[in-house]
C-alpha cells in the first residue's frame, strides 16, 4: 500500500537525517542569524528539492540498471566515503596536534 511506503520512507529519511551535517549546519545558521524561520524555510526547501531530484533520478535509473547493481554502487560509495572520513579524522587530528604542539 502507498501509505506504508510513505511511512517507511519518512521514518528512514527522518532517522538518517538526525544529527547529520545538514542538521548541524541548519542549527548553526539558525543560531547565528537570529532568523530561525528563514533558515527553516531555506533548509527545508533545499531538502525537498534534493529529495525530488533523488526520487526522479532513482525512478529513471532503475528502469535501466538492476536493483542489485544500484544497491552495490550505493553501498560501495558510502563505504568509500566512510573510509575517507575516517582517515581524514586522523590526518586532521595530527595537524591539529602539530599546530598546537601537542604530543
Amino acid at each position: 500500500m502507498i501509505l506504508s511506503l510513505i511511512l517507511s520512507t519518512f521514518l528512514t529519511i527522518f532517522i538518517a537525517e538526525l544529527g547529520d551535517k545538514t542538521q548541524l549546519a541548519t542549527l548553526t545558521m539558525s543560531g547565528t542569524s537570529n532568523k530561525p524561520l528563514a533558515v527553516f524555510l531555506g533548509s527545508s526547501t533545499a531538502l525537498v528539492l534534493a529529495s525530488l531530484i533523488g526520487a526522479l533520478a532513482g525512478g529513471s535509473i532503475s528502469n535501466f540498471v538492476p536493483e542489485i547493481i544500484l544497491k552495490s554502487i550505493a553501498s560501495l560509495t558510502f563505504f568509500i566515503l566512510g573510509i575517507r572520513i575516517f582517515i581524514n579524522s586522523f590526518i586532521s587530528n595530527e595537524a591539529y596536534n602539530k599546530e598546537r604542539n601537542i604530543n
